[in-house]
This record gives C-alpha cells, structure tokens and sequence, in this order.
C-alpha cells in the first residue's frame, strides 16, 4: 500500500468510526450514560420552546400581513374598483359604502360577531364564549390555528367580515339611502354572514371539513362564506330596489376606468393575504395557495378578455380586470386543495362564465346588478366552490384522513366523488340563507327607513344627496 493510499484509508477513519457510532444500535448504557441524558433534558427543553417560539413569531409575522392585505382590499382596493365604474355623481357616495363598513363591521365584530362565528355553539351558529373578545388574547386556539395567538386569528377574520358585505354594494350603486345601507349591513352581517361563517369555518359547524361538520365542504378562503353569500345577495337587493332612473334605455359608462383599474390590481395583490393567509401558517400550504392565487387571476384574465376579443374584436381593460377578479372569486375555495395546472383551468373557466352573466345573461333578464356582483361573485363563486370538489387533491392537502391517519382522497379527479355532494349541499345551503335573509332583512329595513332615494336625490347623485359633498370640483 503506498502512502497516497495510506493517507486515504487513515484520513477517512475518523469519518466512519463517527458513522458507526451514529448508525450502530448500541445498548443505551454504551450509548450514552443515563445520568447524561437526564443533564441534556432541560437543555433539549429549552431549545424546543426556542424552535417552537421561532416558528410561532414567524407565523404571526406573516398573518398579520395577511390581515393587511385583506384590509387592503376593501379600501381602497374594492373603493377604487367600484367607485370608478359608477357615475361622477355617485363616486364619493359609493366609495364611502365600503369605507364605512370599515368601521361598522369592526364594531359589530368586537362586541359579538367573532363570538357567533367562532365560540363553541351548535352545528348552525356559535355561541357566546368569546362576547366582547373576553377570553381573546395572547394564546392560540388549537382549534384553528395552534400556532398564533387567536387575538391575530380574530383579526384575520374579521377582515373577511368587512369585505364580503362591501362586495354587496356593487349591486345597488347609485339608488341606496346611506342610512338604509348601514342598517341593512349591520342586520345582514349577523343573519347571513355569521351564521355561514360558522357553519363553513366553525368548530362543529354544520358544513366544516376538518372540526366536526356533517356535509365537510372544502372552501379555503370564502367561495361559500364570501362570494357566494354576498353575490347571491346582491342579486336579491338589485331585483327588489328596482332599476336605476333611465336604466337600460340611457347608457352609464364608468366614469373613471382608471380608478377601476387601480383598484383591480391592488385587489389582485391584497387576495394574496385573502387565499394565502387561510392556511394561517407560513408553510408549503401557504406557498401553494399564493401560486394557484396568482395563476387563477392570470387565466381568468385570458378567459374574459379572449371572449371579449373575439366577439368584438378588441380586448378592453375594463374586460380584463373584471376577469382576473372572476378568475380570483373562483379560486378562492379552491387555492388551499388543488394545484397549478388545476387553478389555471379554474381561472379560465370562471372567466369565461362572468364574460357570460355579465354580456348575455344580464342583458337577457333585464336586471340592474349595477356593478355585476351576482355575475362576478355570486355565479364565479358558485362554479369555484363546485369546481373545488372536482380538482381538490390529497397531494396538496391532505384534509381527510381514515381512523388510522392514512390520507384519504379529496376531491372527485382525486378518487372521492361524493366530495362533489358536500359542495352541492353547501352552495345551495349558501344560496339559500343569503336569498331568504336578504329578503327579510330588505323588507325590515324598507319598512323602517326605506331603501331608495327620491328620484330627485338619485338624479342630484348620492355624493351631494347623502353626504353633501362633490368628488371632483372642477372649477378649481
């Protein structure tokens, strides 16, 4: 043996005595003395409780950016959005619809809200634990996120609950008495909202998929408790408050579509918080939400502004940012349960179906959904929440398991077919509670204050009518 090989041989001997003693089932007195491992103990201790203080700071860290990004797409991203597809007259009176619920529903939410959707109750509304936040603080809920504090958790979801009442305004724009819209959110917040919230999302909620729920409906991040609700609402509020004066015969163009398109991106890039943020972790789960969020918006875009270009043989940008939000409304329930190639498909299918309520369908029935929220929310959200028991897969979220803990399929191309059941029941449980509660709710408010401004408010705009004020002064 020459010494290059002599040096080989004794310079890798330290390297594999080590591999040895590291791969060897040894006894565990020759392993490590049993006083030596009662000494590490409090030092193992200590670093678990670091790791697991690392991790927790991490997660919180990123919701409460979630929780800005969410906030943020009510104001401005949905204030912009929909105050520039309105008139001049009516920009301020519309922006400020949502910027109120801001404030209201933050209020109801604190006092009673989060308590009703997330306290222990039964299987249709939760109870009273949480009343006034008592309770909320500091320490996690294991319930629903384990690893940060459940005053974030409240938080997250409360934002959830400013932005799904504010999509309803769409359909009434220019025709709601300011006072009539905050009372009518206020009742609507707590007969529909809540109640959804908690059947879907709750502990022991009827519909919950991972705590108890009798029907477990998949729905990430709000395609039942969020676009469904409030679309299928919308609906309700534009067919009993009637047309707007001179509808269809006189034409209402966006007065500003510049303002839209801003508040489409900022809507696009505060949904990374909405769908993202639901897996409540900053994990892989997380991570794929963001991608099939992204590629959603993407298809949805090519969806609408590829059927648009080739009836009329041009795109137009109002087109393309009313299908990223169609392709955004559709992969919200899906975001945390399917992967890239399923998300684009979900994207282009919803864009294709709001270019179709909106162009034909809405022209068919006559129905004056001013800002098409029923098209874009209700019915995108309707196939997202179906189309989430088609393309929900175990090899993204394994969300069911047997009583061994083996994962089981998740959706219908997953091998589960009667998944696509669980989402027939929980749409049309959606669909159900948000047209019975709206109606009653309307006709409470009609007969209180009434719904509609005179014709002669309407026709002065509900800037000057409702809030004395003009949102553009001109002759400066």
């Amino acid at each position: 043996m020459d010494g290059s090989l002599l040096r080989v041989f004794f310079g890798t001997l330290p390297f594999r005595a080590a591999s040895f003693l590291f791969a060897s089932p040894l006894p565990a007195a020759v392993a490590a003395p049993a006083h030596g491992s009662a000494a590490l103990a409090p030092q193992i201790a200590a670093l678990q409780q670091q790791l697991a203080a690392a991790r927790s700071a991490g997660d919180n860290a990123w919701m409460l950016v979630c929780c800005a990004l969410v906030l943020l797409m009510t104001g401005p991203g949905l204030a912009l959005f929909y105050g520039g597809l309105v008139r001049r007259k009516n920009v301020l009176g519309t922006m400020m619809q949502s910027f109120a619920l801001m404030a209201i529903v933050t209020v109801i939410w604190a006092l009673f809200g989060y308590s009703l959707c997330f306290a222990p109750g039964n299987v249709f509304i939760g109870g009273f634990r949480y009343l006034f936040l008592r309770g909320v603080g500091a320490a996690p809920n294991a319930a629903y996120a384990p690893t940060i504090p459940q005053q974030t958790f409240m938080l997250f979801q409360l934002m959830f609950a400013i932005i799904t009442p504010a999509l309803i305004t769409g359909a009434f724009a220019e025709r709601m008495k300011f006072k009539a819209m905050a009372l009518f959110m206020i009742l609507w917040t707590i007969v529909v909202y809540d109640p959804l919230a908690h059947m879907v999302w709750g502990q022991g909620g009827f519909l919950n998929a991972t705590l108890g729920g009798r029907f477990p409906t998949l729905d990430f991040a709000g395609g039942t408790v969020v676009h469904i609700s409030s679309g299928v609402s919308a609906l309700v509020c534009a067919l009993y408050l009637g047309k707007r004066l001179g509808y269809p015969r006189e034409v209402s163009p966006p007065h500003s579509v510049v303002l839209s398109f801003i508040g489409a991106c900022l809507l696009w890039f505060g949904w990374f918080g909405f769908n993202a943020g639901s897996a409540l972790a900053a994990g892989s789960l997380a991570s794929s939400a963001f991608v099939a969020t992204q590629f959603g918006a993407a298809a949805g875009v090519l969806g609408w502004a590829g059927a648009e270009w080739l009836r009329n043989g041009k795109p137009s940008a109002l087109g393309a940012i009313s299908g990223a939000v169609a392709g955004l409304v559709a992969i919200t329930p899906a975001s945390g349960f399917v992967g890239p190639m399923s998300s684009l498909a979900i994207g282009f299918i919803a864009g294709l179906l709001g270019y179709f309520m909106v162009t034909f369908i809405k022209s068919r029935f006559a129905y004056d959904d001013s800002l098409d929220a029923f098209g874009v929310h209700g019915m995108c959200g309707t196939a997202g929440a179906l189309l989430t028991g088609v393309f929900a897969t175990v090899a993204v979220n394994p969300v069911f398991h047997d009583a061994s803990g083996r994962a089981l399929a998740v959706g219908l191309l997953d091998g589960n077919p009667g998944q696509l059941l669980n989402q027939l029941v929980a749409v049309a449980i959606s669909w159900g509670l948000a047209i019975v509660g709206t109606l009653v709710i309307l006709k409470v408010v009609d007969m209180a204050v009434g719904l509609r401004v005179s014709p002669d408010q309407e026709s002065q705009g509900l800037d000057l009518s409702q809030h004395g004020e003009e949102g553009y002064n001109l002759e400066v």
